[in-house]
């Protein structure tokens, strides 16, 4: 936040110390913040407060800040704040105090909000960049995941190879993105990557199957753990497959055709699930996932499964 922002942000902190210092513990007896807190309001220090927070809310730093970044979330909340200290004046010239210093309240919180979604573009470059990274994060795990699962599972070498190779490739073009400084076009790079990690892991059940390796308590809950992989496929899909599709009827029309079968045996899975019969329901949900990562493969994006 600039040093204009921070002078705001600071003062409205102070703005609001009555009300904070209103916040003592229950059982602080004879505290000065709980003095403060009993004593009725005052009308000259609520007037006086009407027209600090009437300056905040229009000739301020902040107040600027928040008309140049015409941000619609950012002006919404100052229009509410806005709305709220014309209710406060009503309420003090119509003697409610109580109501006055009560709306005043709102007024800060609802200006505060606007200040921090008007937040310089380099605030939100940190944040970009930090959920950037954060995602990188959680690719680099699974893919470690992945890639130890696989081996502890003896699955094939080329399979192995094949889905490292699709997920590096959407990690180093997530990379050149946030080389130049587009870090959210870069995160959506990474979630792509980490779809197709999750759904790898997901998908490694030759022999002695993962699923019952994570040892599940009953079928309900591999019922569960089989939504989310089906769940899982659908997104890959969208986020994979989609702008294939788009250039391609052909392709479409075969991705329609696998997604069609698999919508079918999702909705008999979840049918078979409200009988209390999830061995089946199961069986259903890994029928229907086989035919996402149809679709996936014929779009040609290799994926285990």
């Amino acid at each position: 936040m600039n040093a204009k922002l921070y002078r705001a942000a600071t003062l409205l902190a102070l703005l609001t110390l009555p009300a904070l210092l209103g916040a003592a513990e229950p059982g602080a007896p004879d505290s000065a913040a709980t003095r403060l807190a009993s004593t009725k309001p005052d009308k000259d220090q609520l007037t006086y407060q009407l027209e600090s927070v009437a300056t905040l809310l229009e000739s301020s730093s902040a107040a600027r800040q928040i008309e140049a970044s015409k941000a619609p979330e950012a002006m919404a909340r100052r229009d509410k704040a806005r709305e709220l200290h014309k209710a406060a004046r009503a309420a003090l010239q119509a003697g409610d105090l109580s109501r006055a210093a009560a709306l005043l309240s709102e007024v800060r919180a609802s200006f505060f909000d606007a200040v921090r979604m008007a937040a310089p573009e380099e605030v939100l470059a940190k944040k970009l960049e930090a959920d950037y990274r954060a995602r990188l994060d959680s690719v680099n795990a699974l893919l470690g995941a992945y890639r130890r699962v696989a081996n502890e599972k003896g699955s094939s070498g080329k399979m192995i190879a094949d889905t490292v190779a699709q997920i590096d490739r959407l990690v180093a073009g997530a990379a050149v993105l946030a080389q130049a400084g587009k870090y959210k076009e870069g995160r959506a790079e990474l979630d792509r990557a980490y779809l197709v990690a999750k759904a790898s892991v997901s998908s490694l059940r030759s022999g002695d199957t993962l699923v019952r390796t994570l040892n599940f308590a009953n079928k309900e809950e591999e019922y569960h753990y089989e939504i989310d992989r089906n769940d899982t496929h659908q997104m890959l899909i969208k986020v994979l497959v989609e702008e294939k599709r788009a250039s391609n009827p052909a392709l479409d029309q075969q991705v329609q055709t696998f997604t069609a079968k698999a919508k079918e045996l999702r909705g008999a899975a979840e049918a078979s699930a409200a009988k209390k019969d999830h061995a089946q329901a199961v069986r259903l949900l890994e029928e229907s996932t086989a035919e996402l990562v149809k679709a996936i493969r014929n779009a040609g994006i290799y994926i285990p499964g």
